[in-house]
């Protein structure tokens, strides 16, 4: 019996990448043409989420402040999820509802990126995020699932949303996470050059 859900977890993750990557490609096209144009106006990147989420906002800075598969400059890119003494002090003084949204307003300026990150959508401390970002003429790049929930209906028509088409957070965190590597991977090739391996 587990070998048969370890079988339909492969299968149903293989098709919903099957799926998923024509309609996801040109979102995230337009995220890594939205992102090279911050970065190479000297702007940054900052990343929020929860749980799942808040590991991939630190997968992905971990990899463009680091590498992702070449050897090249760091990339200004900030995980919003990591500075423990902020996230607690905002949670306890105030709520943790503005646990991302000070930190927008703190760190954000005009012209740089939010990589906003909810699987349904609605995770009330990342559209408060959203909604500080757009008040400092951030551009933002929602990546959801089920829908898209209320953060699909907050970003303007300069946003990327990247909605993965699943209901099930386990198959969209899957699909964020694949997304990540395609941020990357379009990133330092839009920056510097064609794949080091071709």
């Amino acid at each position: 019996m587990i070998n048969q859900r370890i079988l339909s977890h492969f299968h149903e993750s293989a098709e919903l990448k099957i799926q998923a990557a024509s309609l996801l490609a040109r979102p995230i096209e337009q995220a890594v043409e939205l992102m090279f144009s911050a970065l190479s106006n000297g702007n940054k990147i900052l990343a929020c989420g929860n749980g799942g989420s808040a590991a991939d906002c630190q997968h992905f800075s971990a990899q463009l402040v680091g590498r992702f598969e070449r050897e090249r400059l760091p990339l200004p890119v900030m995980a919003l999820t990591t500075d423990t003494s902020i996230l607690t002090a905002i949670g306890n003084d105030y709520s943790y509802q503005e646990i991302f949204s000070k930190q927008v307003q703190a760190f954000g300026q005009s012209g740089d990126v939010l990589l906003a990150l909810s699987t349904s959508g609605n995770s009330a401390n990342v559209i408060a995020a959203i909604e500080a970002a757009l008040e400092r003429d951030m551009r933002v790049v929602v990546m959801t699932g089920k829908g898209g929930g209320a953060m699909a209906k907050l970003i303007t028509d300069a946003d990327v949303h990247i909605c993965v088409p699943h209901d099930r957070t386990v198959r969209i965190q899957e699909i964020h996470l694949l997304t990540i590597h395609c941020l990357c991977d379009g990133i330092d090739v839009a920056l510097f050059g064609g794949d080091e391996n071709d």
